[in-house]
């Protein structure tokens, strides 16, 4: 009677201790599970938002190519000049000096929320604003964590890009997400430092160096230069 009194026991001991263990992996999982679906929903949120102005931008610039098709002529694209290689009929940078005797000026930058079209009204300087009150087509902010998209027009093709030194892990894998909806060539994530034109002058620039956490995300309209791609994949 006494063995079995202590096999009691000992059995009614694992059993507890199982059932510790149990509710110590309960605890664990309802813990995580909030940070894990937390994660999951930024992630969603940054693709979604990002990939939406993607498809703003691309769709304004779509539009001021067709309804313009001969851009405009007098835009200096020779070697050397600050739009060297640019395409007449795309919109050059908007801090180009080619605005310099436009009526409202050039642009103190080159984000894309102040490109302007070229062949409206014609081969002047006069570019239409292609997000503004007039063209009743806005830009949002930049998608949250992420710097203003920027534009380029050059040697190398047309693309516009937007990078982020934030450092959530969410942001990394929504960047891989959203590259992998897209075809070879079409976009590419860059590293901090990385060169992104091989144009050395004016034009001449790289994703930013620092912070050393920067990745920038680039969306190619036209690629012209393919050892600029930084997918193995790129014909």
């Amino acid at each position: 009677m006494l063995t079995d009194y202590k096999n009691q026991k000992g059995s009614a001991i694992i059993y507890i201790l199982i059932a510790i263990a149990l509710l110590a992996a309960l605890t664990t999982s309802l813990l995580s599970s909030p940070s894990q679906q937390t994660q999951s929903q930024n992630r969603m949120k940054t693709l979604t938002e990002v990939k939406s102005q993607i498809d703003l931008i691309r769709a304004a610039v779509d539009e001021c190519v067709l309804l313009n098709v001969g851009g405009d002529e007098t835009i200096d694209n020779t070697a050397s000049a600050m739009d060297e290689g640019a395409k007449k009929r795309y919109p050059i940078r908007p801090d180009s000096d080619h605005f310099s005797g436009a009526t409202i000026g050039a642009a103190a930058n080159r984000q894309v929320r102040n490109i302007r079209c070229p062949g409206n009204p014609g081969d002047d300087q006069n570019h239409a604003m292609i997000f503004s009150g007039t063209s009743s087509k806005f830009l949002p902010p930049a998608p949250s964590l992420f710097n203003d998209w920027q534009w380029y027009n050059g040697l190398d093709g047309i693309f516009f890009w937007t990078s982020t030194s934030n450092t959530d892990a969410f942001l990394a894998s929504a960047l891989e997400k959203l590259d992998d909806e897209y075809g070879e060539c079409e976009v590419d994530i860059i590293s901090s430092g990385t060169d992104m034109v091989s144009d050395t002058g004016a034009n001449s620039f790289n994703c930013p160096a620092a912070p050393s956490t920067t990745s920038c995300f680039r969306v190619w309209i036209m690629l012209e230069s393919t050892a600029l791609h930084q997918d193995a994949g790129c014909p």
